[in-house]
């Protein structure tokens, strides 16, 4: 069982979430007082801060794995830049001479896999894609399942561990996340 000081900090990272995904929209007047109170009350009582994900490939290895895994994800409503490759103003140049060197544009990112063994195609990152908007970056991970045996805490920064710790304890369930894992 959680303790009262686990649940509060839970509390408030669901109104944070809440409010930081309908306050823009509430100072553009794109939706009402009632409109706002109600996205916060159903995120609040009703949503979950997380979700699973199943992961297959190299891409993120040794991070989470070499093998197929079950994730589970904190849903953010703003990406950290600070665990991105590069962000906007970021000049990126090729090594390949056939290519232009570009800057990246507001609201564009660069992402690379963790695994710096992979060739650049195929580690399905933006060497692969190109820039990704900041507004497709949607969560982060925090827990990863490979097997039964093979399961526990992602190493993120000591702060996002740290901001993390609640929602493991109140909304990790590996029973659940065990049903749903294919390898």
């Amino acid at each position: 069982m959680a303790s009262l000081s686990t649940w509060c900090r839970y509390i408030r990272h669901k109104l944070e979430y809440s409010f930081s995904l309908s306050w823009k929209s509430y100072k553009r007047g794109l939706i009402s007082d009632r409109e706002l109170y109600d996205t916060v009350w159903k995120n609040v009582f009703q949503g979950k801060l997380t979700y699973l994900h199943w992961n297959k490939g190299e891409a993120m290895a040794p991070t989470i794995g070499e093998q197929a895994s079950t994730l589970l994800v904190r849903k953010i409503p703003i990406a950290d830049p600070t665990r991105l490759a590069a962000t906007e103003g970021y000049e990126m140049v090729s090594n390949d001479e056939k290519d232009e060197p570009f800057v990246l544009e507001k609201d564009q990112c660069w992402v690379l896999a963790d695994n710096d063994k992979l060739k650049p195609k195929e580690a399905k990152d933006s060497r692969l894609f190109g820039p990704v908007s900041m507004t497709d970056i949607v969560g982060r991970v925090i827990y990863s399942l490979r097997t039964a045996v093979d399961h526990g805490p992602v190493l993120n920064s000591h702060y996002s561990m740290r901001k993390d710790s609640s929602l493991l304890e109140i909304e990790l369930d590996v029973n659940d996340m065990m049903k749903n894992h294919t390898a």
